[in-house]
């Protein structure tokens, strides 16, 4: 499984309307079909250069259907962003490849 990661600083001036807009935006980037889940967290740290940051991970169902991801959606999606934050958004994208995946059983 790969996890398509995004990571965003947004500008305290548009953060309000920022985090209407990303909850609608992650639905859209699900609907495209080539992943099985998102998961959206806030980086718990003080930014030099002010904002807040947030975690984006999106679960890839396979490497192939995050290459369709990019061949078929990514540019369209990202361009919404870009027209409503403009400079008032940083974003940076990272893959993982999940390894293993261990949790607490207390049975």
């Amino acid at each position: 499984m790969i996890i398509y990661n995004v990571t965003v600083n947004i500008d305290n001036s548009v953060h309000d309307e920022w985090l209407i807009w990303i909850k609608e935006h992650i639905p859209k980037v699900l609907a495209t079909g080539k992943f099985d889940r998102a998961t959206f967290s806030k980086v718990m740290v003080e930014e030099e250069m002010g904002g807040q940051t947030y975690s984006i991970q999106y679960r890839s169902y396979s490497r192939k259907a995050l290459d369709l991801y990019y061949q078929e959606d990514a540019d369209k999606l990202r361009q919404e962003g870009l027209k409503k934050f403009a400079d008032k958004m940083l974003a940076f994208r990272t893959e993982l490849e999940v390894i293993d995946e261990y949790a607490v059983n207390f049975k």
